[in-house]
């Protein structure tokens, strides 16, 4: 009887090895190359496609032999395909076309990556977009003047609301594209395309943080209002906290911000070509233009950059302290506090002296 158990488990072994090994066989049957005739084919895989949309395009461009085995493959794997555009071609395995998709080795022949800086702001962004695709700066002006585009886009992220389209705004979207480098496929990309990637990365990085932004005295358009001054008027991180602080302290204490980077953006200078500021630009009457008494206690408008991420932290984290004033030292690239109107003019003195010009 022992004899005969020890058999049929024998035999079921065998039986299992076997088809095993017939499994084995047509799997790799099915995993070779098509031909090698090395035929090209371009394929797209968009963001968001399943597994299955991926490898049905395969089958249908004569790429793999099998969805089946090919998916075996993918999951055995634990692969994400990636998205862009490939070239493929018909001499290449399943396992080689899988692993091209699933780490992301998109051609060059199309891809152009745009970078956008932070602290810039939409008129420096329209060039930049004109410079290198084939929309012009005006295709950028005539999206963002499209209100129901702009409605659409409050509709689709929690970080825009009808402040953008107050009047006195310049740009809806200013201080909302997250300065970033994206790739995407080619110079035809459309500003709505580019637009909605850099919306995308803003929604990231203010989701993160949404918690502690909304801990904050002002709503989300305030802040970024205010993560965008103090993105131009500090270089490092260290100084950016602490003019966030001491905006906070105007802010609380009724005065005005008295930052003339929202003056060159009130009267649309740029900070390199106009490096000073007429005393006709200092009393423009404009919702932007902090240096009036009229914006006492007041942010401007909206937004006259887009931030980093280092700005939107400063303004998350202020440095608490007494300081009202600051003044930046063109010498070392550092920042001058002052806690009285006395010391701010005599550090700003010590600081014309030594060669800089305001």
């Amino acid at each position: 009887m022992r004899l005969r158990i020890d058999r049929i488990i024998m035999a079921f072994v065998i039986l299992i090895l076997l088809l095993f090994n017939v499994f084995l066989s047509i799997y790799m049957l099915n995993m070779r190359k098509m031909d090698n005739k090395s035929t090209k084919v371009e394929l797209v895989v968009k963001e968001g496609d399943y597994i299955d949309t991926v490898l049905n395009n395969l089958i249908d461009n004569k790429l793999i032999r099998s969805k089946f085995f090919a998916k075996i493959y993918v999951k055995l794997n634990n692969y994400n395909f990636q998205a862009g555009t490939y070239e493929l071609n018909t001499s290449m395995n399943t396992s080689s076309i899988i692993k091209t998709i699933a780490n992301g080795n998109v051609t060059k022949k199309y891809n152009i990556n745009l970078t956008f800086k932070e602290g810039k702001n939409i008129m420096w962004y329209a060039k930049n977009i004109a410079n290198n695709t084939n929309n012009t700066e005006e295709d950028v002006y005539n999206l963002l003047n499209d209100k129901e585009y702009i409605d659409s886009l409050i509709n689709k992220y929690w970080f825009l609301t009808d402040d953008i389209k107050k009047d006195g705004i310049y740009y809806p979207l200013e201080g909302y594209l997250y300065p970033e480098t994206y790739t995407f496929e080619n110079k035809d990309v459309t500003v709505k395309e580019i637009f909605s990637a850099m919306l995308d990365q803003t929604n990231k990085v203010l989701t993160k943080n949404k918690e502690e932004i909304e801990k904050k005295n002002l709503n989300i358009h305030e802040f970024m209002t205010l993560a965008s001054i103090v993105e131009l008027e500090g270089l490092y991180q260290k100084d950016r906290n602490t003019i966030a602080g001491v905006f906070y302290n105007r802010l609380k204490n009724g005065w005005s911000l008295g930052s003339d980077v929202t003056t060159y953006y009130a009267v649309k200078k740029d900070m390199g070509e106009y490096p000073i500021l007429t005393w006709a630009d200092l009393e423009t009457v404009s919702p932007y233009n902090t240096r009036l008494s009229s914006m006492a206690g007041k942010l401007p408008i909206g937004p006259i950059s887009n931030p980093s991420i280092s700005s939107i932290e400063a303004c998350i984290n202020p440095t608490e302290t007494d300081y009202f004033y600051f003044v930046a030292d063109c010498k070392t690239n550092t920042t001058v506090f002052s806690k009285t109107d006395y010391e701010h003019v005599t550090a700003t003195n010590k600081i014309k002296a030594s060669g800089c010009n305001f």
